[in-house]
């Protein structure tokens, strides 16, 4: 009896294993088309906005006319509008079915394969877990970003505040020579403005993008490099490094910081 749980549990520890990187796999698809879409349709609206004229004009032309003969045309421009939105609700709802029937199985393999020392838990428990597990990361993410940005406006303001006091010729820093200290920045006598677009342009150059880049190219840009220097699918020695360097280019290139290099240029 004891060999038929083992076997049992190997079994459904399999199947949790296949279906958890069956699923990975979908999420990754539907993601990857939701950004390409996006970023479609962001192309499409500056194209109308820069030519609407132009574009009106083709609309009722050659071009026009052969869209209007062909509705499975319009079917395709609306499902590529609608998209994004379906999109990401069923992303939400996969990732929640993933979580929750994947931990499951794996535990109940644990539980059939070492029911001495392992206490079973009903399936239930695990939704309690996702909810907890999302709220987490929810918070880790916030606080992160407000870490990063203010450590950056942080830079800035110490930066104006040495300014002035240069250009009043009064300024002393705390060890005088003129500027104050050393902290996580390094002298606060180099120019923060020009440090943070270094910094930008170093990020678009480890994911292999135009520093003119939107956040859904950055995004895919991202995607695409962290499956090749995965650790788990990558086994090269420096597979680690560059995965690790790939990371802290795309935590760099938030949605507020991308708005601040472009004005700041």
């Amino acid at each position: 009896m004891k060999l038929i749980k083992i076997l049992i549990g190997k079994l459904i520890y399999g199947l949790a294993k296949g279906l958890s990187h069956f699923l990975d796999g979908f999420i990754y698809m539907i993601e990857t088309a939701i950004l390409l879409a996006k970023s479609f349709l962001k192309g499409c609206a500056v194209l109308i906005s820069m030519g609407g004229c132009l574009f009106f004009l083709l609309m009722i032309g050659p071009l026009g006319s052969i869209l209007f003969r062909n509705p499975g045309v319009f079917l395709v421009a609306a499902l590529i509008m609608i998209f994004p939105l379906i999109g990401a609700i069923s992303i939400v709802y996969l990732k929640y079915f993933k979580y929750i029937t994947t931990n499951y199985l794996f535990h109940m393999a644990s539980y059939l394969m070492d029911d001495e020392n392992v206490q079973y838990r009903k399936f239930r428990a695990f939704k309690e877990d996702f909810r907890r597990a999302e709220e987490e990361k929810a918070r880790r993410e916030r606080q992160r970003r407000y870490e990063q940005q203010r450590q950056w406006e942080e830079r800035f303001r110490q930066w104006h505040q040495q300014s002035a006091g240069w250009g009043r010729g009064t300024y002393q820093g705390t060890d005088g020579s003129g500027y104050s200290g050393q902290g996580s920045f390094g002298q606060s006598g180099v120019n923060p403005y020009e440090a943070f677009k270094q910094k930008y342009r170093e990020s678009c150059k480890i994911l292999g993008v135009s520093d003119q880049a939107d956040q859904y190219r950055i995004k895919l840009a991202y995607r695409k490099k962290a499956k090749e220097f995965h650790p788990d699918v990558n086994k090269n020695p420096e597979a680690t490094q560059q995965f690790q360097k790939i990371n802290e280019a795309y935590e760099f290139l938030t949605e507020e910081n991308i708005q601040r290099y472009q004005q700041m240029k």
